[in-house]
């Protein structure tokens, strides 16, 4: 069999991709409420070509499985806050502390949308604006 024939049986039959919820939305963002923990982090990143997108971790998760709550294309706070409104506000209100860089953009959304939770900037950007003013 050859390589083509056997990812597209896998794609076809096997991966479920024809079945998948957010397939229709899927190059815009994907949302996965569940994962929601009481820690998170939000960020800007840049997976290709230059286009940015916006995500959403889950803090204890630690980069395993299950962390990734939101990845939205953009960092425009307006739609971030669009796409997050889908999660329950019972659910969001649990969020207790949310790690973020100094853009204005995540201030705002987290803000928004995540009442309850503490903003706490990432120390990478305290430790650049630090050595930078040295």
């Amino acid at each position: 069999m050859d390589a083509k024939r056997l990812w597209r049986q896998y794609r076809d039959c096997q991966s479920g991709f024809k079945n998948w919820q957010q397939r229709q939305h899927a190059k815009d963002w994907l949302l996965y409420p569940q994962n929601l923990g009481t820690h998170l982090l939000i960020d800007e990143t840049s997976l290709s070509q230059g286009e940015l997108y916006t995500i959403l971790t889950n803090k204890v998760a630690k980069g395993r499985q299950g962390s990734i709550v939101a990845i939205i294309a953009g960092t425009r706070a307006e739609k971030v806050i669009e796409i997050l409104h889908q999660i329950p506000k019972k659910r969001r209100k649990k969020v207790t502390e949310i790690v973020l860089d100094m853009a204005g953009n995540m201030a705002l959304i987290a803000q928004k949308w995540f009442t309850q939770a503490t903003q706490v900037t990432d120390r990478f950007y305290v430790q650049k604006l630090s050595l930078e003013a040295v």
